[in-house]
């Protein structure tokens, strides 16, 4: 059986219904939206050293506190993987270049 990210978003959003005490996600979601976004940058920071200063293990490690963080980041925010799946496929309609050009933030 291979665990998924649609797994690790299922098992993210049981654990907002234990408690905090128990749950290092519902920690989290308890500390507020601002909370865990600064949660998921020190990740981001930390998966980007690690791909430039450290083995390959260690940047699988920090990648997988990332997507942890990101997912907990997105149930506090209401978002699923299923909106951002589908953001991604209307940008695979054209090339990366021409999609990105064609945001309104650029």
């Amino acid at each position: 059986m291979t665990f998924t990210l649609s797994d690790l978003e299922k098992r993210i959003a049981e654990r907002v219904h234990t408690d905090a005490a128990e749950s290092y996600t519902r920690s989290l979601i308890d500390k507020g939206i601002a909370h865990c976004a600064k949660k998921m940058g020190e990740e981001a920071f930390e998966t980007a050293i690690a791909a430039v200063q450290e083995d390959k293990g260690r940047f699988v490690s920090e990648s997988a506190d990332l997507v942890y963080h990101l997912i907990v980041l997105m149930q506090a925010r209401g978002v699923t993987l299923a909106e951002v799946e589908t953001e991604l496929e209307k940008r695979t309609a054209q090339s990366g270049h021409a999609e990105k050009a064609s945001r309104k933030n650029g």
